[in-house]
């Protein structure tokens, strides 16, 4: 392939920080674009080099594939407690987790918590697609009310199963916590933002300010049986409304730097 004559400006290429190995997911499930996004994040801030990524257990297990850099795999859902051991025994990396609400909100509870709670100088990837996925489609902490799953076929009753747990809300009131968000996979505008979202939050690690995670509402066309494009929609009409979208906790520090 020839080079880009210097009259073009180069405005899309391959990251860096991804492989080019053909993915697992199913089709239409966005962990692929949140993947891109991280990546497209390392790379601008031209710290591939320096990250290590934790891997969970659930549909991005083998992360560590697709990511062009050092990963390791954690056990389920102590991505966080993972994360925390390497950052202290290297506090010049870059070390973030990328979770589902399986791995992080039900087995994983206590480990995001207390990583909070320490205020440890990590960054958390939390992708919340108000389901179990690669388990088999069971209800999981962040299914809706009435939604059905293989283990809720009459959807879920609140008087039973309680309701949804909200991460980012839970996350807000954590004094070791400097940036926790919430936005979504779902559409081009949606998309951006949570790009911003993912920079700023490695920013404040670069920082060393403080615990940040971003949560990002994504979509399990294959267990809601719906087809991608349906799967959208209904995320956009169901999810959003039960977790808004925005940034629930900013600093003043992480509100200071120039995304």
């Amino acid at each position: 392939m020839s080079a880009i004559p210097e009259t073009m400006e180069l405005v899309f290429q391959y990251p860096e920080s991804l492989t080019k190995k053909n993915t697992h997911y199913c089709p239409g499930c966005t962990h692929g674009v949140i993947h891109r996004l991280v990546a497209e994040v390392l790379d601008e801030l031209g710290v591939r080099g320096q990250t290590i990524g934790v891997a969970p257990v659930g549909c991005s297990v083998l992360a560590y594939y697709y990511f062009n850099m050092d990963f390791v795999e954690a056990p389920h859902g102590r991505a966080p407690a993972m994360a925390t051991g390497i950052k202290r025994v290297n506090p010049d990396k870059i070390v973030f987790t990328y979770q589902g609400d399986g791995d992080l909100a039900a087995i994983g509870t206590n480990e995001i918590i207390h990583a909070a709670h320490r205020g440890e100088l990590i960054t958390t990837i939390f992708v919340n697609n108000a389901i179990y996925g690669m388990t088999g489609g069971q209800m999981a902490p962040t299914t809706l009310p009435g939604q059905k799953t293989t283990s809720s076929p009459f959807g879920r009753d609140p008087r039973i199963a309680g309701m949804p747990v909200h991460i980012s809300e839970i996350m807000a009131a954590i004094p070791g916590v400097v940036y926790a968000t919430r936005q979504s996979a779902l559409d081009l505008p949606g998309i951006n933002k949570t790009r911003k979202a993912i920079k700023r939050a490695f920013m404040a690690q670069q920082q060393g300010l403080g615990f940040s995670i971003v949560e990002v509402l994504s979509t399990c066309p294959t267990n809601w049986n719906l087809d991608p494009w349906a799967a959208m929609q209904w995320a956009k009409e169901n999810m959003i409304p039960q977790f808004p979208l925005g940034d629930t906790r900013v600093s003043d520090e992480v509100a200071a730097l120039k995304v």
